[in-house]
């Protein structure tokens, strides 16, 4: 089922869903081959009630609810992923969070092939050069309460009619976003 209307708007239940598309689709506008992307989650009515200038320069309505994202400074490219969401510490008022990241990723079909001693910069050279390898960009946010949201677009099928969302699509990444919130 698409998470878009035939004119436009999202349809996803889910505030978190919402939040995640809208991000998916903020990413979408840039292009592939970008860096990774991380997104504090502020609840909207929160921001409108406390900040109510900025939410007027973001275009925020009255009506609006859910979770709005910001951009945070660029995440460094010279850091591991893993090392830098390490050291992401996260104020009160961040309801949640999100990162955006493009991959390669092999079909459930491909993984028994893998090479069992390749690591590192060896298994991302050979899924690279994988016929079946799939280029992704993967959004994923995660809330305090731990509630999760991912959203995934093949970069053969960038269309936002094509994106699969669910809360299990990315484990790993929701665990280490999560910890981010772990004092």
């Amino acid at each position: 089922m698409s998470n878009v209307s035939p004119t436009g708007p999202q349809m996803a239940a889910s505030p978190l869903t919402r939040a995640v598309l809208e991000i998916d689709e903020y990413a979408s506008g840039l292009g592939w081959d970008r860096p990774a992307r991380l997104f504090a989650l502020v609840d909207t009515a929160r921001l409108r009630a406390r900040e109510p200038s900025l939410a007027s320069q973001l275009g925020l309505a009255a009506e609006s609810a859910g979770y709005t994202p910001i951009e945070q400074d660029e995440v460094p490219t010279s850091v591991p992923l893993d090392k830098f969401l390490g050291t992401v510490v996260w104020p009160d008022a961040v309801a949640g969070c999100a990162l955006t990241v493009e991959r390669m990723m092999l079909p459930p079909s491909a993984e028994a092939a893998v090479p069992k001693d390749l690591g590192g910069a060896a298994l991302a050279k050979w899924v690279a050069r994988h016929p079946d390898r799939q280029e992704v960009r993967m959004t994923v946010a995660v809330l305090r309460d731990g509630t999760r949201e991912a959203a995934i677009r093949l970069r053969e099928k960038d269309s936002a009619t094509e994106v699969l969302t669910g809360p299990d699509l990315v484990p790993g990444l929701a665990e280490a976003l999560a910890a981010t919130f772990v004092s």
